[in-house]
């Protein structure tokens, strides 16, 4: 079951659910997400109640990657200008640590500029000890802007999908520049 919670509990939630976070991207291209972090914008936005959109989240792991890792939810409706909390589970079922670190993209690749997270666990390393399981939250808002972007008239499904990849000692994923602060 999916919760809508006020900023107040949603610090608290965070404070209590928040592994590690990651530094979720900077700008928006090709499919990647905004990252604000929380103020009075986002606190003041307005909701289009009339466009409600469906995000789908999704879970993969690359062919090296020993994790099991899923959404805790399949989908949920939100509409522009509100704020979304969603959980993604990975256990590591393994007699071994390992470390991992994920990517994501938003499809349509359009609607990614609008969609904005707050708080992720993308680009940064997880380590995972043997048969741990934790919870991952990522806490995001679409922008109102979507609502009048015409190229998205008839897009009412978003995917936000996240690959882990198995992170060996040193290794770090390319941050694209469109990414980097």
């Amino acid at each position: 079951m999916f919760h809508f919670y006020s900023q107040e509990d949603l610090s608290d939630i965070i404070k209590k659910h928040v592994w590690h976070s990651g530094t979720a991207a900077a700008y928006s291209y090709g499919g990647t997400v905004g990252h604000q972090e929380p103020d009075d914008r986002i606190t003041n936005m307005s909701k289009v109640q009339q466009r409600p959109i469906k995000i789908r989240f999704n879970a993969d792991i690359a062919s090296s990657m020993q994790w099991n890792f899923k959404p805790q939810q399949v989908d949920i409706t939100v509409v522009p200008g509100e704020t979304a909390l969603a959980f993604y589970t990975a256990l590591n079922p393994t007699d071994k640590p390992v470390t991992g670190i994920s990517t994501y993209n938003v499809i349509p690749f359009e609607a990614g500029q609008y969609f904005n997270k707050i708080q992720c666990f993308c680009f940064e390393e997880q380590q995972l000890n043997p048969h741990e399981q934790v919870d991952m939250p990522v806490f995001f808002y679409i922008d109102p802007e979507f609502a009048e972007d015409p190229k998205l008239e008839y897009v009412d499904e978003v995917t936000l999908s996240y690959t882990f990849f198995e992170a060996k000692k040193g290794m770090k994923l390319p941050v694209p520049s469109y990414v980097r602060k």
